[in-house]
């Protein structure tokens, strides 16, 4: 017999709990509810006198009932997920998500259920609905990355033929043609670098803002990335009459860094310091933070300077200080924001000190690499390399850029993957190996590099082609033991920098 004590207990300990509550004798008639299982399920405690939980169909078919008993046989605690009774199915409403917690008390010897209703509906479909974002936020993810990879592809092979085959046309035909037609194959081809270097860029800054650009890093002579950077840059600068200087404080100076990265960087600075100044010099000046572990690199120039008010804006996207340096100079703003970051990837940072119509400096920092930090050892003595090269090359047509690129400096054979064979990687005769991976064979690509840096007596450099530019997949190849990646497209000056490079490393 329910005593009234032990209703004015119950009620004391779950009236003001906001989740539904039931107690029950061991008969299966309930003697509590309180106010939320009222207000949920909708009945008082009179409407249910004839109600017995063990009579409830739903609770037999659920199995509830058998945990109940366990319950009153001793087990200290049970719960039940998604509980329903015919209680609930008798309403109009949808049945709410309910998780049961199940446990017995005593009065006076006298067993009782404690039925602890907690409605988790909010918390579930707020869950789905995080699980739904995610998954979308996951194939979103996964179709930009497709997308870049696809566009990337499909936009570096047709622009490394026409700036490939412009340049050469620009080589064979100058002195032969007239020179409004000299003035269109340089619109051409100038054009075609200008769309080479934007998209680059944009697929770059893509991947950077993405998380999804990985580094490769190394331990590398900034000195040798600053001078193989340096040609170019001189050559627009000797077009305006301006001179380009450096002064370096150590022959080499070694950094942990990823080479590309820096190079990007580099050329970002020093193409913007050649572009905006009319008149003067840019000086590029590497020194040591020896007590901090870092190198040091300025990129100072004479040029127009940059005013107080857009410094802090310096480093956006697609930011330039003004209408008319948009319309005077070319460019799609991204230089400065790209090589920040790739600056601040690397461990280093950026900093600009400028006033207008005096000059810029630029400074970068780079960790050193602790074990060889710096050297003053002077360059060793080239060594006489071979003049033959061998290419794999499945479509033939990277085979004959790159042939006639370098027809005055190397002989060339080509074969296509099913041709190439390990034995050929025991001619002596070639210097370097180059192979142009299409993206349909690019794992069994990874294994022919494997198997040339595993059987390869002389050690010889590895050049890899391609017209992917994602870092996860050209790590894959430095992995594998190439020794430099090529992406298309590419000019004669590009490969000529990456064969002397391995050459004199």
């Amino acid at each position: 017999m329910v005593t009234t004590d032990f209703l004015k207990y119950v009620s004391l300990m779950y009236d003001k709990v906001r989740f539904p509550v039931q107690v029950v004798e061991q008969t299966g008639k309930i003697v509590y509810l309180n106010e939320a299982f009222k207000i949920l399920w909708g009945y008082h405690l009179e409407e249910l006198a004839e109600y017995s939980l063990f009579n409830d169909n739903v609770l037999k078919e659920n199995n509830v009932i058998e945990k109940i008993n366990d319950v009153l046989n001793g087990k200290s605690y049970t719960s039940v997920d998604y509980y329903e009774d015919s209680l609930l199915r008798s309403r109009d409403y949808a049945i709410p998500i309910l998780r049961t917690n199940i446990f017995a008390i005593k009065d006076e010897d006298e067993p009782y259920i404690v039925m602890y209703h907690e409605d988790q509906t909010e918390m579930l479909l707020t869950e789905e609905e995080v699980k739904k974002a995610r998954d979308a936020s996951y194939e979103s993810e996964r179709l930009k990355n497709t997308f870049l990879n696809v566009l990337s592809h499909e936009l570096r092979t047709p622009l490394n033929i026409i700036l490939g085959y412009s340049s050469l046309i620009k080589e064979n035909l100058s002195d032969k043609i007239s020179a409004e037609d000299n003035i269109y194959l340089d619109n051409l081809h100038s054009g075609s670098e200008r769309l080479f270097k934007s998209i680059t860029q944009m697929l770059e800054f893509a991947q950077i803002e993405a998380g999804n650009y990985a580094l490769n890093i190394e331990t590398t002579d900034i000195i040798n990335i600053i001078q193989n950077c340096l040609p170019e840059h001189q050559k627009h600068a000797k077009e305006k009459n301006l001179e380009v200087r450096t002064n370096f404080s150590h022959k080499k100076i070694f950094v942990d860094a990823d080479i590309q990265c820096v190079e990007n960087a580099l050329n970002s600075l020093i193409g913007n310091a050649v572009k905006f100044t009319h008149q003067g010099y840019v000086e590029i000046d590497v020194n040591i933070l020896k007590e901090k572990g870092l190198a040091i690199c300025k990129v100072r120039d004479t040029g127009i300077g940059i005013s107080t008010k857009y410094l802090d804006h310096l480093y956006q996207p697609f930011s330039q200080e003004d209408l008319n340096v948009g319309r005077n100079f070319e460019g799609n703003g991204l230089g400065l924001a790209l090589a920040k970051r790739y600056i601040e990837k690397l461990g280093g940072s950026l900093l600009v000190d400028s006033i207008k119509g005096v000059g810029s400096t630029f400074t970068f920092t780079l960790p050193l690499n602790q074990s060889k930090a710096f050297s003053t050892v002077s360059d060793a003595e080239e060594v006489r390399a071979s003049n033959k090269i061998l290419m794999i090359d499945n479509s033939g047509e990277t085979f004959e850029l790159v042939k006639a690129f370098l027809k005055n400096s190397f002989e060339l054979s080509n074969y296509n993957i099913r041709e190439f064979k390990l034995e050929l990687v025991q001619d002596s005769s070639y210097s370097h190996f180059v192979f142009d991976v299409d993206k349909n064979y690019w794992q069994q690509g990874i294994f022919i590099c494997k198997d040339i840096k595993r059987h390869d007596p002389f050690k010889r450099p590895i050049i890899i082609i391609s017209s992917e530019y994602i870092e996860d997949k050209i790590k894959e190849f430095y992995h594998a033991g190439a020794t430099k990646f090529l992406v298309k497209p590419f000019g004669k000056s590009d490969l000529t920098k990456i064969i002397n490079e391995t050459i004199n490393s």
